[in-house]
């Protein structure tokens, strides 16, 4: 595996196996849930996206994304165990998901079966048992997600099939069992295989030895393989899934079996042509995006970014583009480079290997061939052309191109939060913060084609919104690149006024009369915050978007900036990013009525954070919240109602301060390194509190 996971190869299949899970989500979502009767009727074979034709948008929220990614962070969260449990991972449910909004289909007890099975975690039922047929009945634990989310535990498990195939149990147990695990085993030990085998009878084969014989699945597989033997036409052959495998005799709203044939049958039929396994799968119907997705996942993996060649553009339209609304909104609005180098690195530390950072950390490097990492040419006059291409880059192998014709002026940009067009709230519900911040420095570098005869005028935006959401345009520093000229422009961002960031980016003007070629090397930010959060003077919902609601009521309507309602168990308004480190977050809290309530720093979800909060047992603590609550600290504190109390905290590598009224009330260290950034949040334990604005700044 290590020899495996040091090699280019990996890092390229890895991002392959990610573009084609995505784009098989994409394809499959407009449809869902249709029958193959409907789909023929109305669409017929699905050869390509067909959402402009139903009126849907490409790029959306979907909980086999968000899971598959979301999930696999248990590995880092607990430092990367090998021996990584159950338990551990229904811990990360826990601290990722909020209930009704988060990931899941929130389909309530004994309906949705991953809700189902959150419901028994929340009830300290701990994985394997919550998601037991034992307790949740065989009908609720043997339907289909425990397949979608397993690709992530496969593709940090290159060439170990048995590796995979036990985490992908482990991870599967915490919702479902029985068949619903084995299909997940198969499916993640055939594309952990496939970095290193590409027949697919072969990793049939494979896949087949880690379940039971005596199972459906390993029967249907079987069933199916014979079919294939002698049926050419995909078509009858899906005729006999539905007569021996059909939703007629496997109920619930989407069980495993039928649609884990599809798979079958996609991939034996598919021919190892991306588009056509594709087709087969999606014309099938039921589950469409789920079956697509494994399927352009494995082919992805086996036949690497060569899969997406052929006739139909599948990247272009996708832009690496994808959503990840969790409890932890800075890591919402991501791409597929991104979470491949998340991938990576998470195999990487498996293995005991360093992390890779290319282009020194660089958020957007462009590294992986094709790869445009969300970015966008906003033409305003001329004609320009984007490609990602080889060499140019100063520090990497590769770089974004741009082409701009005579005279000519555009604006490449990508969205650092929650994009205008984007119409909210949609089937999964979009839960971010934005990705930048005023005070972080943003550094972009760029480059002039040494065939220029002109120079070229360069200068960093940033796009906000205003407190009708309206976006507005910031300029930044500009710089007229000569021909072959090399340069890195470099911009503390400036106030916004509170309000979220929606995108950044590099406007080009020629101004003469022949054309143009600049190298996008990287685009990248870092640093501590410095704004202050406030409730703007007009009824805009974009603020309140940059929020991760993870409270049951947050009411902007009342005279104070936010006010916070928690009826059960405790709850977190959450803002801001996990790269966040060493800063003072203060604001003013005013208790109503509380078991507890105040201030997060440091938050990594809704079970990962430090707080100070006040207690109805009249003390104030500093508290760490990991996998339960540990007091690093407390003292005596009467709180009265309706009085305003002055809370700050700062946490500044290992140590932690925190005052009430400018009084210095704690001043700890914490030698775990568990928590090592993050954002902030308003957090109440049953009752009401209420805050003003809210101000973050580096420490000091």
């Amino acid at each position: 595996m290590t020899a495996i996971v040091s090699s280019k190869d990996y890092v390229e299949r890895v991002y392959a196996g990610i573009l084609g899970k995505i784009i098989g989500v994409y394809l499959g979502r407009p449809f869902e849930g249709w029958s193959y009767e409907r789909i023929m009727a109305e669409l017929g074979e699905i050869t390509y996206y067909v959402n402009d034709r139903l009126k849907q948008p490409l790029v959306v929220t979907d909980d086999d994304i968000s899971g598959t990614f979301t999930f696999l962070r248990a590995l880092a969260d607990y430092s990367y165990p090998r021996d990584l449990s159950p338990e551990q991972i229904g811990q990360t449910w826990l601290n990722y998901l909020i209930e009704g909004k988060a990931v899941l289909w929130w389909g309530g007890l004994g309906n949705s079966t991953e809700h189902t099975a959150y419901l028994r975690l929340q009830q300290g039922i701990a994985a394997p048992r919550s998601g037991s047929i034992e307790l949740n009945s065989k009908g609720v634990a043997e339907q289909i997600g425990a397949q979608i989310f397993i690709d992530g535990w496969a593709m940090v498990s290159p060439g170990d099939p048995a590796f995979a195939a036990d985490l992908a149990r482990r991870a599967a147990s915490v919702s479902h069992d029985g068949e619903a695990v084995y299909a997940a085993q198969v499916l993640a030990a055939m594309e952990a295989q496939a970095f290193v085998e590409s027949d697919i009878q072969a990793l049939l084969d494979l896949g087949l030895s880690y379940i039971p014989r005596q199972s459906v699945i390993y029967r249907l597989i079987q069933d199916i393989r014979a079919w294939h033997a002698k049926e050419p036409d995909w078509h009858r052959a899906r005729r006999e899934i539905e007569t021996h495998y059909g939703y007629h005799l496997y109920g619930g709203n989407c069980h495993i079996v039928p649609n884990h044939a599809l798979i079958i049958l996609a991939l034996l039929y598919g021919e190892d042509d991306f588009q056509r396994s594709l087709q087969i799968a999606n014309t099938s119907g039921w589950d469409t995006d789920c079956n697509s997705a494994n399927v352009g996942c494995l082919l992805g993996i086996k036949n690497g970014l060569a899969a997406f060649t052929g006739s139909m553009d599948w990247r272009g339209p996708v832009r690496d583009r994808l959503y990840l609304p969790t409890a932890d909104g800075g890591r919402s609005i991501s791409d597929a480079v991104t979470e491949t180098y998340h991938v990576v690195n998470t195999a990487r530390a498996l293995a005991n290997m360093e992390p890779l950072a290319p282009k020194d950390g660089a958020r957007f490097h462009f590294e992986m061939p094709g790869s445009l990492q969300g970015f966008s040419l906003q033409e305003e006059r001329g004609g320009a052309r984007l490609e990602n291409v080889e060499g140019h880059s100063r520090t990497g192998t590769r770089c974004l191109a741009i082409y701009l014709s005579a005279d000519h002026c555009a604006h490449l940009e990508t969205d650092t939060f929650i994009p205008p067009t984007m119409d909210l709230p949609q089937h999964y519900m979009m839960l971010a913060s934005p990705t930048l911040y005023p005070g972080q420095v943003v550094k972009v570098g760029l480059i002039a084609a040494q065939q220029n005869t002109q120079p070229v005028t360069c200068q960093l935006y940033l796009r906000y919104y205003e407190p009708d959401d309206t976006v507005t345009t910031l300029d930044g520093p500009a710089i007229t690149l000569n021909p072959d000229d090399f340069h890195e422009l470099c911009w503390r961002v400036p106030a916004t006024n509170g309000a979220p960031i929606a995108a950044i980016g590099v406007a080009l003007d020629t101004q003469h009369a022949s054309e143009h070629t600049i190298y996008l090397d990287y685009l990248t930010w870092d640093g501590t915050p410095d704004l202050v959060l406030r409730r703007p003077p007009t009824g805009g919902k974009m603020w309140r978007n940059a929020w991760v609601n993870g409270v049951d009521v947050a009411e902007p309507w009342y005279e104070e900036d936010y006010r916070v309602v928690q009826n059960h168990g405790r709850g977190l308004l959450i803002h801001g990013a996990r790269e966040w480190t060493n800063y003072r977050v203060s604001t003013t809290i005013l208790p109503h009525l509380l078991t507890k309530a105040g201030l997060g720093a440091y938050v990594q979800g809704m079970r990962r954070y430090y707080a100070l909060f006040l207690c109805n047992d009249g003390h104030i603590r500093l508290v760490k919240a990991l996998d339960g609550d540990h007091v690093l600290a407390e003292r005596p504190f009467t709180w009265e109602q309706g009085n305003a109390y002055a809370f700050s905290l700062q946490v500044v590598g290992t140590r932690i301060q925190a005052w009430i009224d400018g009084q210095m009330l704690f001043d700890v260290t914490d030698a775990d390194r568990s928590l090592t950034g993050g954002g902030i949040a308003l957090i109440c334990e049953e009752g009401r509190i209420a805050s003003y604005e809210v101000t973050v700044q580096p420490a000091g």
